[in-house]
């Protein structure tokens, strides 16, 4: 197998701060250890690399279009410059998707950091949701740079966590003053609860936290309401129950099902909205491929849709 090659990510919309960043990361002598680093730039902005400036000695620098994003050009550069570590300042604008898909199997994402002004970063998020949410949901940081106190850090704290519980978040004042975010993620919910009640709004949060550690809710009890989904193909008593969640925008509505046993005699249709109390077991199905939530129901019964049938994390 070729040498897995590190790649450090710098993300986020123009005059962010990347480039800034950057020059002072390559400036910096603990950067330099001895590999040779090609600095892919995608993206031209007011600001200039000072290459004089470098404390890393072996490197490379190249510019690149959108259109020179290909698996044979980066494969091409990564043997011109017998690469052994990349950096990359990427456009905003692109899909970070679309980088991943071009990059050579041995260039391995090492970090993947996101910068945003803080001044028009509620702009960008009303306006370029989807762009924002790329640029988030696979952070390992995030920076809101030239941030100020008039600014609401549970405002922007809520807009990355509902993309990503991932990044670390920092805050970066004018007068180079950094302050981490240190505002608790609290479930909307008791999980510790006799029992535990969703209500409509917190599916979303519900069925997030869940996917992402099961051994938490082994052996809880769990009422909530959701929508049905019926398949011939699986045993008798054996449904699909959740909601239509909506992480960023109308593109990645997705229908998030949980796996339910149950022994009711209801006929269930795919697009029954029920409201179900069943014991929560973590075991292998199917459905899933692998262990996950097995929903061992022990009431259900037919009930209105929610005020908002889309579940979302706002």
């Amino acid at each position: 197998m070729a040498k897995e090659i590190p790649v450090f990510l710098f993300l986020g919309f123009l005059e962010s701060g990347k480039t800034k960043f950057i020059q002072e990361t390559l400036e910096d002598d603990r950067f330099d250890s001895g590999e040779r680093t090609l600095l892919l730039v995608c993206e031209e902005g007011e600001e200039e690399y000072d290459v004089s400036r470098f404390a890393v000695k072996d490197y490379d620098v190249a510019y690149l279009s959108e259109k020179d994003i290909t698996p044979a050009n980066l494969l091409s550069m990564a043997k011109k410059y017998r690469v052994e570590r990349v950096a990359v300042e990427y456009n905003g604008m692109l899909s970070v998707q679309s980088l991943f898909d071009a990059m050579p199997e041995n260039w391995m994402p090492a970090q993947i950091m996101t910068f945003f002004e803080a001044g028009t970063f509620l702009s960008y998020n009303a306006n370029m949701r989807q762009l924002v949410y790329d640029k988030i949901q696979y952070a390992d940081l995030v920076v809101f740079n030239r941030f100020d106190d008039r600014l609401s850090k549970e405002e922007f704290h809520k807009i990355v966590r509902g993309c990503s519980r991932r990044p670390d978040i920092v805050f970066e004042y004018s007068d180079g003053k950094a302050v981490y975010d240190d505002i608790s993620d609290e479930l909307p919910y008791d999980v510790n609860a006799k029992m535990i009640e969703i209500e409509d709004r917190d599916y979303a949060f519900f069925y997030r936290d869940l996917m992402e550690d099961f051994s938490k809710y082994n052996g809880k009890m769990v009422k909530f309401k959701g929508l049905v989904a019926v398949d011939k193909r699986l045993k008798e008593g054996t449904i699909v129950v959740g909601r239509h969640i909506m992480t960023c925008c109308e593109a990645d509505i997705a229908y998030s099902g949980l796996v339910c046993l149950h022994a009711s005699v209801l006929p269930l249709k795919t697009r029954d909205w029920v409201r179900i109390t069943a014991r929560i077991d973590v075991e292998y199905h199917k459905i899933y491929g692998q262990e996950g939530p097995v929903l061992k129901v022990s009431a259900l019964d037919y009930c209105e849709p929610p005020e908002q049938e889309l579940a979302t994390f706002y």
